[in-house]
């Protein structure tokens, strides 16, 4: 169908608009209604050159066509007749279309009272003109032309606003193989940034990225400060459990292998689903939540082998290398066997399709390669730097002895 254009969108399952998902919103604004959809139309056109097999539609149309009646008050005439423009608009409306007058009850029953003017007279946009409306001061009738300018003429289905301003939207939904922050780059790069260099578009027009494009960086926000106090409670719960700031502090040095490990996860997945010819992995919302959840997966096994290591120093009177060693021997098997069981179980969430398996595979691929890469490098990182802590508190035990 010429000139006809068709979007496939999906919708959030967290959302309740059915629009919501990866999109991009282009908002224009200005004072003007026309230079807006000029504007539109040519930011439409370079967004399939920009991004290839992009889905692109305008809200609300850019088509002009719609036949409208302007009915604009003659300032001095109206003055003088008393009539207001809230009072012309009441007028039209009740010739036009009725417009409501009261309310009258009826054995309790509400009944709307509304002025409708006699269909015979008004049933052509041209017998506007010739319409005999009630002024307060003037004792006979007036026609509405001579309070009013009539005019037919075109304007767009809907009219957005944005600040007072006239807004035009233009939603860019990329397709599934091209990331988000990428297509933003790609937005800001090759259309917006050239047409807000033009002098010609001055600074009562107005270009903004809204949409799901506005809401990836608060939720980058929003992560990060959620990150920062998942690992600040973590260690302060651990230094309460061990009355302790140094025994905590080298266990949470193991979570960025965990975040290395949720990085090659996702990559991955990725490949995996390249193969199978589906697009990559985003990485949402849910996915990101991967890398919150493995602050408190990662940091179980360093606490094993500390707490392992620490009851051997106590109680078994062992060296430091000695107790380590030892915790190591002992504590290897049902590490193994814990990160095992968790990576055949997160498995499946990952490998197989199935309905929905978009939603919940990328926080799966994240958990599982953080837990894969941190159970390896756990064995040998956490015991060097609690052997080198425990060298540390052992010299600095005894310069402060020294100097005593």
């Amino acid at each position: 169908l010429p000139g006809t254009i068709i979007v496939g969108n999906q919708s959030s399952l967290f959302s309740r608009g059915l629009t919501v998902g990866r999109n991009i919103d282009i908002e224009i604004s200005g004072p003007e209604l026309i230079p807006l959809v000029e504007l539109g139309r040519e930011i439409l056109v370079q967004v399939g050159e920009v991004i290839p097999d992009s889905q692109a539609r305008p809200i609300p149309s850019l088509d002009l066509s719609s036949p409208e009646v302007h009915i604009s008050p003659m300032l001095v005439q109206s003055k003088e007749m008393g009539v207001s423009a809230q009072d012309l608009g009441y007028m039209v409306d009740a010739l036009v279309d009725g417009a409501y007058a009261a309310d009258y009850f009826v054995g309790g029953h509400r009944v709307d009272l509304t002025l409708i003017g006699n269909p015979n007279y008004e049933g052509r946009t041209q017998d506007l003109k010739g319409l005999y409306v009630a002024t307060p001061e003037v004792r006979a009738p007036v026609r509405l032309d001579s309070l009013a300018h009539i005019d037919i003429s075109y304007g767009p289905e809907q009219i957005n606003h944005r600040e007072r301003l006239r807004a035009i939207t233009i939603r860019v939904i990329p397709p599934p193989a091209v990331a988000l922050e990428e297509a933003i780059h790609l937005i800001n790069e090759g259309i917006l940034n050239p047409i807000r260099e033009r002098e010609s578009i001055g600074k009562e027009i107005l270009i903004n990225l809204s949409g799901t494009a506005d809401k990836l960086q608060d939720s980058w926000q929003a992560m990060r400060w959620n990150l920062f106090f998942a690992l600040l409670i973590t260690f302060l719960l651990m230094a309460a459990l061990f009355e302790s700031w140094l025994y905590p502090l080298v266990i949470i040095l193991s979570v960025p292998l965990g975040a290395v490990g949720g990085i090659l996860g996702l990559r991955l997945l990725g490949v995996y689903l390249g193969f199978q010819g589906q697009p990559p992995q985003a990485l949402d919302v849910l996915t990101m939540l991967g890398f919150i959840i493995l602050v408190g997966t990662v940091v179980n096994n360093a606490i094993l082998i500390v707490h392992q290591s620490l009851n051997h120093l106590r109680f078994d009177g062992l060296s430091a290398n000695e107790s380590i060693l030892k915790s190591i021997s002992t504590r290897i098997r049902p590490i193994f066997m814990t990160t095992m069981t968790t990576v055949f179980g997160l498995a499946p969430l990952v490998l197989f399709p199935g309905a929905g398996s978009e939603l919940y595979r990328g926080l799966g691929s994240v958990v599982l390669g953080g837990l894969l890469v941190s159970t390896i490098f756990t064995l040998v990182l956490v015991p060097t730097l609690f052997s080198l802590a425990l060298e540390g508190r052992e010299w600095m035990l005894g310069r402060s002895q020294k100097h005593a």
